[in-house]
C-alpha cells in the first residue's frame, strides 16, 4: 500500500511539473544565442540580452522550447539615435514552407522621428496582414513591455498592457488561424534598409554602428510542446485548469477594447484592411470582422 501511495504521489508530481509551464525569466535557461558572431550576449547572470548590428552582421536568439499557445512578455529598449534601416524583431514562428508566425518588428528611424511598430500574422505561409503604428513614447530611453497573447480564441498584441491589435480565431468562417503548429520565440536585430525606413528611401548610416538593442524580463505562461504533446493537453476541462492558465480563455473586455480603439484612432498609420489598392479584387475576408 505504501509503495502504491508513493507511486501515485510521484505521478502527481510529474503531472504538476508538466502543467507548470511558467517561464523562468532567465535567458540562460530559456534561450540559445542563434547567430551574430558574438554580437548576441547574455549579461547580468542571465537577466539581460544585448543584440548588436554592424556592417558585417546582425544578431539574434531563439527559445529553447516550442510552444503551442502562450502569453509571453518581453521588455525591450530599442536602438537609439539614428537607427534608420535597422529592424529589431520579437516574434513567434514555426518551421516549414507553410509556417505560422506572429510578428512584432520595430522599424528604425532618423533621429527625432517616431519609431514604427510593424505587426503581422502569418498563417500557413500566407502573409499580407500588416498593421503599423507609431509609438506614443520614446522606446529608446527606457525599457517597455511588449506582449503577445496567443490562445485558441485570438492573438493580441500589447504594449505596456495596452492592446494595439487583435486577430480573432475565425476558422469557423473559413479563415486560417495558427492553432496547430508549435512555435519558438525569436528576437533579432538586422539591417533591412531596402524597405524598413520610409519604404527603403532612407538607408542605414553605418557611421553610427554598432547599433544595439536590449532585452530583459522575459516572462509568461505557455503550453510547452514536447515530443508531439502539449503540456496543456490535460487542461481542456475547466475544472482541471489552474488559475494561472486563465489566459487560455482570455478575451478583450470592454475597457481593453476601448483602449484598442484609442490606439487605432490615434497611432495606426497602416492597415491592410483598408488598402483597396493592394487588394483590388476585394479585402481579405477577416477584414469584415475587424473592430
Amino acid at each position: 500500500m505504501a509503495t502504491s501511495t508513493l507511486l501515485m504521489q510521484m505521478q502527481l508530481l510529474v503531472s504538476l511539473m508538466m502543467v507548470n509551464s511558467a517561464l523562468s525569466g532567465n535567458f540562460y535557461q530559456e534561450f540559445d544565442m542563434l547567430w551574430g558572431n558574438g554580437k548576441a550576449n547574455i549579461l547580468n547572470n542571465g537577466e539581460l540580452v544585448t543584440l548588436s548590428l554592424d556592417k558585417d552582421s546582425g544578431s539574434g536568439f531563439q527559445s529553447k522550447q516550442e510552444y503551442l499557445f502562450g502569453k509571453v512578455n518581453m521588455q525591450l529598449k530599442l536602438v537609439s539615435g539614428n537607427s534608420a534601416g535597422t529592424v529589431t524583431s520579437y516574434y513567434l514562428s514555426s518551421k516549414g514552407s507553410s509556417w505560422d508566425e506572429i510578428d512584432f518588428e520595430f522599424l528604425g528611424n532618423l533621429s527625432g522621428d517616431p519609431y514604427t511598430v510593424h505587426t503581422n500574422v502569418i498563417t500557413q505561409g500566407k502573409r499580407d496582414r500588416e498593421q503599423q503604428f507609431h509609438l506614443w513614447f520614446d522606446p529608446t530611453v527606457d525599457f517597455h513591455t511588449y506582449s503577445i497573447l496567443w490562445n485558441p480564441l485570438a492573438i493580441v498584441f500589447l504594449i505596456d498592457g495596452t492592446p494595439i491589435r487583435q486577430f480573432k480565431n475565425l476558422k469557423s468562417k473559413g479563415i486560417q488561424f495558427p492553432n496547430n503548429q508549435p512555435m519558438r520565440q525569436y528576437s533579432s536585430l538586422w539591417n533591412a534598409d531596402d524597405w524598413a525606413t520610409r519604404g527603403g528611401v532612407i538607408k542605414t548610416d553605418w557611421r553610427y554602428a554598432p547599433f544595439t538593442a536590449s532585452f530583459r524580463n522575459f516572462s509568461g505562461q505557455v503550453c510547452v510542446w514536447s515530443n508531439g504533446v502539449s503540456s496543456c493537453n490535460n487542461l481542456k476541462s475547466p475544472s482541471s485548469r489552474p488559475s494561472s492558465y486563465k489566459w487560455l480563455k482570455e478575451e478583450l473586455q470592454p475597457t481593453s477594447l476601448q483602449r484598442l480603439r484609442w490606439v487605432r484612432n490615434n497611432y495606426m498609420i497602416y492597415n491592410y484592411c483598408t488598402d483597396t489598392k493592394r487588394f483590388p479584387q476585394g479585402l481579405p475576408p477577416e477584414c469584415a470582422f475587424e473592430i
